[in-house]
């Protein structure tokens, strides 16, 4: 076990911070939604408009927050989202009708976006010459961390009551208060002075900007093995329903074992802007197999489906490999939250937007829509080499600016 961990110091209080923050995601991951349609008893599309509102609202703090933590120190100002989200998680015990819903869910969704930004400073701080090689391991904490969550939230979810939902919630609350406390075992990082130039210079780097976009259309496979796959599963394959748990395992699996191994040689913007490319390539090739299990027996349509979420996750494993390695790279080191606040924005946008996409595209189109949804991977993955070095022609240009102002201010 021993191999698996990080090295002892900072890196290791890190890990095991977002480990117990993770457990608790993964409690309301699994059954979050469960809580309010069936312990609160919210209509169902009253909880999907609730959570869309929530996701889109959170996309501009993400930026203002790692802008903070940039000016006025990392690791306090992660400790805050951490308890602001404890305290709206609490307050889901509070919320019985739509409008409470809606401002609980809207301050959870803003101190998570808040805290992903927030954190990057620390990550690049303590994460040593290759910080994005430990932000990938931190990659495969979370998988392992959300499912010890998933298996305690089906207590709640086989119980079905009300109480043992708000069990679950404030289990959840618990999980980010101490994950903010072991924070403060890591040393404060101290603010980075500002450099001249504009205040919000991540929002006027049009390339890095580009790279969001893309990044944020890419992220959108997130949701086929989350909400694609299991309505696929259940609504036009005649595969066992059994099979969704068995895909969530798989890919979870492979991710917690080679997320860190794929992202090694993942070192610089260029073999980012390939690993983009691959990632394409492959999620057209398993949305091209899932397409293909409808209609066809069961155990033809159960072996399709898992080798194309074998395929899938291979994919992911390269998307978030290029998405740690060009939004660290080309982020300026005095603006790394911001920068990686900005970044968080399509993801952000993949996170709002990308299940109802899918559902029109895969799931009401049908078969059709998967080849439309694996052909947008694809050119996504295509045009983010020319974007990649734009950015990198634009930072090289920017560094040359910088030089003689340095030199004559010297």
């Amino acid at each position: 076990m021993t191999r698996l961990l990080p090295d002892a110091g900072p890196q290791r209080v890190l890990a095991a911070s977002n480990f117990v923050y993770t457990v608790g995601s993964g409690l309301y991951l699994t059954a979050g939604v469960l809580y309010f349609t069936e312990g609160v008893h919210l209509p169902a599309g009253q909880v999907g408009l609730g959570l869309g509102i929530g996701g889109i609202a959170a996309l501009a703090l993400g930026v203002a927050i790692g802008h903070l933590a940039d000016r006025y120190g990392a690791r306090g100002i992660y400790a805050l989202t951490l308890l602001v989200q404890a305290l709206a998680t609490a307050g889901f015990v509070l919320a019985d009708s739509f409008w409470p819903f809606v401002v609980v869910v809207c301050v959870a969704a803003g101190a998570k976006a808040a805290g992903i930004a927030a954190r990057s400073p620390l990550i690049r701080h303590y994460g040593g010459d290759r910080p994005q090689e430990f932000r990938a391991y931190l990659r495969a904490v979370t998988n392992v961390g959300v499912s010890f969550g998933a298996v305690l939230a089906g207590w709640a979810v086989q119980v079905g009551t009300l109480t043992a939902y708000q069990l679950m919630a404030v289990g959840n609350a618990i999980a980010f208060v101490v994950s903010a406390v072991l924070l403060l075992l890591l040393p404060p990082v101290a603010p980075v002075p500002p450099v001249g130039g504009p205040r919000w210079s991540a929002l006027r780097d049009h390339p890095y900007l580009l790279l969001t976009a893309l990044d944020g259309v890419m992220a959108i496979q997130f949701k086929v093995l989350t909400v694609a796959i299991p309505l696929w599963i259940v609504g036009a394959t005649s595969a066992p329903h059994w099979l969704i748990s068995a895909t969530m395992l798989t890919g979870t699996v492979i991710v917690v074992a080679f997320q860190v191994r794929a992202s090694r040689n993942v070192d610089s913007p260029t073999a980012g802007a390939h690993a983009y490319r691959r990632a394409g390539a492959a999620f057209l090739v398993a949305c091209s197999l899932i397409s293909l299990s409808a209609g066809i027996p069961a155990w033809a349509a159960a072996a399709l489906l898992i080798a194309a979420v074998v395929i899938h996750t291979v994919g992911e494993l390269w998307h978030s490999a290029a998405g740690f390695e060009v939004s660290f790279a080309l982020a300026p080191r005095h603006a790394t939250g911001q920068y990686l606040g900005v970044f968080g924005l399509g993801a952000g946008l993949a996170e709002a937007l990308g299940p109802g996409l899918l559902i029109a595209l895969c799931i009401t189109w049908g078969r059709p829509g998967w080849y439309v949804v694996g052909a947008m991977f694809a050119l996504t993955g295509l045009a983010a080499p020319a974007a990649v070095r734009r950015a990198e022609r634009c930072q090289h240009d920017s560094r040359m600016r910088s030089a003689p102002a340095k030199a004559s201010t010297a």
